[in-house]
């Protein structure tokens, strides 16, 4: 994803790098940088509200559980359909037949 501008540190590298960020495991030059980059690029500070939102949401709904990966990959799955102007199942689509 891009915005289209040129920007010190490139879409890329920040996306690539999201969660470090949102977890403050990274150097505070490179915070510095990524901060810089949200307040020029509004689909990067887009993406950022929105894994930071995802990131509350789940640790209020887990506790201090580690999320499992596949619960990160059905909510992330919904918000994108719902974005996108999707219509949204009542049923879970991730289910195998199994499991419904």
């Amino acid at each position: 994803m891009s915005c289209g501008d040129p920007h010190e540190t490139d879409c890329s590298e920040v996306l690539d790098h999201l969660y470090e960020f949102l977890d403050s495991e990274m150097p505070d030059v490179d915070r510095d940088k990524f901060q810089h980059h949200f307040e020029e690029c509004s689909p990067c500070l887009e993406k950022y509200g929105l894994e930071q939102a995802v990131k509350k949401l789940v640790k209020r709904c887990c506790g201090h559980d580690d999320v499992p990966a596949d619960l990160r990959a059905k909510v992330m799955g919904r918000i994108d359909l719902i974005r996108s102007g999707q219509a949204v199942p009542d049923h879970d689509v991730t289910a195998t037949p199994q499991e419904s």
